[in-house]
């Protein structure tokens, strides 16, 4: 989706932000149909420093500008990643996989980014969404010398309670709450909190968001990938660790989009994130500050 404000902006608006307004305009009308949304990375399901409104970056701003959704959106693509090996570590690696997102009357979609989920409540400028998730977990050869001694957490299947909401088109900043349970693997409860907006500078081929997202966690999730048992410590170099509840991590991210033609399109996420809490103090968190850069090519139907 491609964000524009309406020109018409009031008395009480200057004339530089009108300019901005009617800048934005212009990118939407300069591609019909607009892309209405932004993908998620290849391995969205992977714990990773991009803020959860990365993954459904655009989506709740579509229908306030496209108020004709077709009845069928498909995209598919392939994307890459440079993340940490592990949430903590610092060392990275490069990961790689597909990129799908196919959505039915904005209310179905299935999602790379979003998981397999329904939109059952909704309005003009809102909605809410339940979605099964997956996560990938943790392997020990993620990083060896590290993890050794350490065990796996075990992928996991998962559900996930969403909600988004745009203040308005004048202002279309959107703030969006989720919270995850896993079953198995961290078996644990996780939470976000974001808030995005479409950035001036962007042209009928590019276009791009900015936000900020703070992460809290459950004992359980935080102990599986933070904590470090009795267990644990007598076959690792670490010692035993408690990890509470909390706050998990702060971060900000960055995501854009370039439009080669109709059917062609690039994406680029950039995220950095702050573990805090029981999270930064672990003895397995090797580096607070961690950060991942992702890319995608697509094909729009």
């Amino acid at each position: 989706m491609l964000i524009s404000r309406r020109k018409r902006i009031g008395k009480i608006r200057n004339k530089q932000t009108s300019i901005v307004s009617a800048s934005w305009v212009a990118v939407t009308l300069g591609a019909i149909g607009g892309l209405g949304v932004v993908p998620g990375s290849a391995l969205a399901q992977t714990p990773s420093p991009l803020g959860e409104w990365q993954y459904s970056v655009g989506i709740p701003l579509q229908k306030m500008w496209q108020p004709n959704i077709p009845d069928w959106q498909v995209r598919v693509g392939a994307a890459t990643s440079f993340q940490p090996r592990y949430e903590g570590s610092d060392r990275y690696h490069v990961m790689a996989g597909p990129s799908v997102d196919v959505r039915y009357k904005d209310l179905f979609f299935f999602s790379s980014g979003e998981g397999l989920g329904v939109n059952f409540a909704q309005g003009q400028n809102w909605r809410a969404s339940l979605a099964a998730v997956y996560d990938l977990g943790r392997r020990g050869h993620d990083d060896p010398e590290e993890l050794n001694g350490l065990g796996n957490i075990n992928q996991a299947p998962g559900v996930k309670l969403s909600g988004e909401y745009v203040v308005s088109k004048d202002f279309p900043l959107v703030l969006r709450a989720d919270v995850r349970r896993y079953f198995g693997g961290s078996n644990g409860w996780i939470g976000d909190l974001g808030a995005y907006m479409p950035l001036p500078g962007s042209t009928q081929k590019f276009f791009w968001f900015a936000g900020p997202n703070v992460t809290v966690a459950d004992s359980n999730y935080m102990n599986s990938w933070y904590g470090v048992n009795q267990t644990q410590a007598a076959h690792s170099q670490y010692s035993a660790y408690h990890a509470s509840a909390g706050f998990k991590s702060v971060g900000f991210g960055v995501s854009m989009v370039w439009l080669f033609d109709k059917h062609w399109f690039a994406t680029a996420d950039g995220a950095f994130e702050e573990l805090v809490g029981s999270a930064g103090n672990s003895p397995i968190t090797h580096s607070r500050a961690t950060g991942v850069a992702d890319v995608s090519i697509n094909y729009r139907f």
